[in-house]
This record gives C-alpha cells, sequence and structure tokens, in this order.
C-alpha cells in the first residue's frame, strides 16, 4: 500500500458562523477542531497532510496549526483558486465563490500518489472513521472506495439547522445515493427536514446514516473528478456563472450510476463537533474538556 494523505479542505470562510471558524481555540491548550480530527488520522497511521486553504489564510494558518502539526506529520500547502481550471476555461467576471468541495480536493492533486482521505477542517470526526478508512486502504483496489457513515443524531446541533447528506445502503454496507438535504432541524421528539424554505416538513430518523464529508478514495479519483470537471464547467457558466459548485458526492454518485466505483459506508457511533453557529463554541469546547478529562487525548496533541 502507497503511503495514504489526508486532504484536508481548509478553504472555506464559515459564513453563518461570522469569520474564519477553522483557526477558532476549543481545546484547553488553544487547539483548533482541526487539531483533533489531525490528530486522531494521525493516530489511525496517516503521517502525510495536504491543506487546501486559500492564499490570504496562508500565514495565519501555518502559525496557528500547521506548524504544530507538522511536528509529527510531513504537512503541505496547496491553494484553492478560482483560476485553477481546466485549459480553455476562466473564471467568469464577478465569480468569488470558489468552485465547490471537489475543486478543492482537486487542488491537492499534484500531492498525493496514493490512497487519500478527505475531511472538513471545521468538523471532528472521532477516531473510529480514520482507523476504518486506513484498514480499508490496505485491500483496496483502483476504484474501491469508502465512507465514514455517522448516525444523524449525533450530527446535530442545538443552535439551528444543517446540511448533511442522507445515505442509502445496499444489503452489503455498500453505498446506493447521498440525498442532500440542505436544512435539517433537531426538535423535542427526534429531527425533520424542509425542502421548501419551511413551508412543509419530514420527519427523519435519529439512526438515519449521514455523510459528513469524511471520504476514503484510491488514487484514481482524482482523474476521474478531473476528466468530468469540464462537463461541470460548461453546464455551469451557462446556468450559474457566480455560484455553481462542483460537489464531491456528486462525482461519487456519477461514479456509482456509472458503475465505475463502490462506495464501502464504514458506520461509525462516534459524536460530530462543529461549530456551524457562533452558540455552538461554548458547547463544543466544554466537549473538548470532557474528551481530554476522560483520556480520549492528551492535554497536549502534538508535544
Amino acid at each position: 500500500m502507497s503511503t495514504p494523505t489526508l486532504v484536508v479542505m481548509a478553504a472555506g470562510m464559515g459564513s453563518r458562523y461570522g469569520g474564519l471558524k477553522q483557526l477558532d481555540a476549543v481545546g484547553p491548550h488553544g487547539q483548533v477542531i482541526l487539531d483533533y480530527s489531525v490528530y486522531d488520522a494521525y493516530r489511525a497511521g496517516f503521517e502525510r497532510v495536504v491543506f487546501v486553504i486559500k492564499p490570504e489564510i496562508e500565514a495565519a494558518f501555518r502559525e496557528r496549526v500547521g506548524e504544530r502539526i507538522a511536528r509529527k506529520m510531513d504537512a503541505r500547502y496547496v491553494f484553492q483558486t478560482l483560476e485553477d481550471l481546466p485549459a480553455g476555461y476562466s473564471a467568469p467576471e464577478g465569480r468569488v465563490k470558489p468552485w465547490g468541495t471537489c475543486h478543492a480536493v482537486l487542488a491537492a492533486r499534484g500531492e498525493v500518489d496514493g490512497p487519500f482521505a478527505v475531511i472538513n477542517a471545521d468538523d471532528r470526526y472521532g477516531p473510529e472513521g480514520f482507523r476504518g478508512i486506513y484498514e480499508h486502504f490496505k485491500r483496496a483496489s483502483a476504484g474501491e472506495y469508502c465512507m465514514a457513515g455517522y448516525l444523524l443524531g449525533n450530527t446535530l446541533t442545538e443552535n439551528g439547522s444543517v446540511a448533511r447528506g442522507v445515505c442509502e445502503t445496499d444489503s452489503e454496507g455498500r453505498l446506493v445515493s447521498v440525498t442532500e438535504r440542505t436544512r435539517i432541524e433537531k426538535t423535542a421528539s427526534g429531527a425533520r427536514y424542509t425542502e421548501d424554505g419551511g413551508a412543509s416538513w419530514t420527519d427523519i430518523a435519529l439512526d438515519s446514516t449521514v455523510s459528513m464529508n469524511l471520504w476514503g478514495f484510491t488514487r484514481d479519483f482524482m482523474d476521474e473528478a478531473w476528466t468530468r470537471f469540464p462537463a461541470f464547467l460548461d453546464r455551469t457558466l451557462r446556468e450559474n456563472p457566480l455560484k455553481g459548485e462542483y460537489f464531491l458526492p456528486g462525482v461519487v454518485t456519477q461514479l456509482l450510476e456509472e458503475g465505475r466505483a463502490s462506495v464501502r459506508v464504514l458506520r461509525t457511533r462516534d459524536r460530530w463537533y462543529g461549530v456551524t453557529y457562533k452558540e455552538d463554541r461554548a458547547s463544543v469546547t466544554a466537549a473538548f474538556g470532557r474528551l481530554t478529562e476522560e483520556g480520549v487525548y492528551p492535554e497536549e496533541l502534538w508535544a
């Protein structure tokens, strides 16, 4: 097995949160959420990490996160920019929004030469998913991907709605489809989602399996995603040039429908922690304090 790489999507600004939430301290010694996720990956066997960031946050990111992680891991940096497009394409005038999560992953294509995992920078995933993905890589051939599947009830916040990819699997635990639900809310008795801005609601079970963008891919995914990028651009530049996004689950769904890939869903009971809203920060900070006291994490992660 080639050495697996961890790809961290850290270029996005937290619009609902109101700032660069990736750099907010939540741990007892100034650790950010990303510290804990990368540390869990490191303990699972990952020795190399590629941070996908914007050029303008590089100095702050290196100082607040990257330098201490580099004490234990081979840390690399790549930039997600609007101009990183196939030959013959250019960003339309007025476009400021990044091209989406799959484009963020493609920014790391020059630094990935084997299997790789993908995570968001502002989510705590827990150790179980990283262990499962690392073990999957030991036996995976090209096109044999995997994904950590979380219980919906372990991924909700008390402070507002969340977007989650609701997963359907077959009898052997392989992914059939991911349906994006952009507004799921916790209720007194469970959870519900709306597709029409709140005019109507549908209940959803708390034990539903959802994707939190913790994926495991073999190297061929980079080539598949880059090959499909022009078709996305042709459609988006025509229909939604300023806001259209090249989403990671969308590309995975295409490959599943074409029979070019399979995705093993590795179910985990770990709890997600993230700061979707400013009000989440206090509870997340308290949670990491408890996890440290319980010995799940050491006081100093990268000492």
